[in-house]
């Protein structure tokens, strides 16, 4: 991934950044969970990771996917990006477990995510640094402020960890 364009310090890329490291946790232990034949575990971690997607999606599309969708150059590549946020959803939302195929899939859901991710982290997340005015960073920020509008929805509550104040 990316450490040369200075994105990274930019606020909202760092939460952006730091909900990708606590989904990719969570969906790794919850792989290391079923290999171990702990299906109740992975539950439990699926649970939380789920949530952290849907809140996470909420602050990229109605935040910086939707000031760069402002620019056409971007819009085809936001729009792949959406799909696969609602494939990933659908899936989630369907997911079993119990099902040995399921299980499976969820390991390669994983995988895609990690994927997913670095056409994020390594792509439109650089992009942003010459694509917005300020302005724009505002309303993204705004938007993602919105979507966590609880401290119990921090990536690290939602991981167990620490409650981080709001």
């Amino acid at each position: 991934m990316c450490h040369y364009c200075g994105c990274r310090e930019i606020p909202l890329i760092k939460e952006f950044i730091a909900e990708h490291d606590a989904v990719t946790d969570l969906a790794g232990a919850a792989v290391r969970a079923m290999d171990q034949g702990d299906l109740d575990r992975a539950r439990a971690l699926v649970a939380p990771m789920a949530e952290l997607l849907r809140l996470h999606w909420a602050g990229e599309e109605n935040g910086l996917f939707a000031v760069m969708r402002e620019d056409d150059e971007y819009a085809d590549y936001i729009a792949a990006l959406e799909d696969e946020h609602r494939e990933l959803a659908a899936f989630l939302a369907a997911l079993d477990l119990d099902d040995p195929a399921q299980r499976t899939a969820f390991t390669q859901a994983a995988d895609e995510l990690r994927h997913h991710i670095a056409k994020e982290e390594d792509g439109l997340f650089p992009a942003s640094l010459t694509a917005l005015s300020g302005e724009q960073w505002n309303l993204a920020m705004a938007a993602w402020s919105t979507a966590h509008t609880s401290p119990t929805r921090s990536p690290a509550a939602l991981r167990g960890g620490p409650v981080q104040p709001g």
